[in-house]
């Protein structure tokens, strides 16, 4: 079995930062929910303009709406992070 998304046509980016580590947690959201996505890197771009590039987030075009309104949401959570640790339970990674 393959990790790649199942594609239906040329993917989308839905979400891009100059962080690896970043893409990877919006990646493993959009898994949590049954989206397929792939990180794509840009750092090709890199050696002609230094400083612009970073990762993408890419999923199929039926899922664009889907994975940016997931996104927006986790983005906009307001946890609280001393209430979730005084019940003792893990505190979420919103890196």
């Amino acid at each position: 079995m393959s990790d790649e998304p199942k594609i239906d046509g040329e993917l989308v980016s839905v979400f891009d930062t100059e962080q690896e580590s970043e893409a990877m947690v919006v990646q493993g959201l959009l898994t949590s929910v049954g989206i397929d996505s792939t990180i794509s890197s840009l750092d090709a771009v890199q050696n002609i303009y230094p400083g612009v590039g970073g990762v993408q987030v890419r999923v199929n075009p039926a899922q664009v709406e889907q994975a940016r309104q997931i996104i927006a949401e986790y983005a906009t959570a307001d946890v609280d992070v001393e209430e979730v640790q005084e019940e003792g339970g893990e505190t979420p990674s919103k890196s």
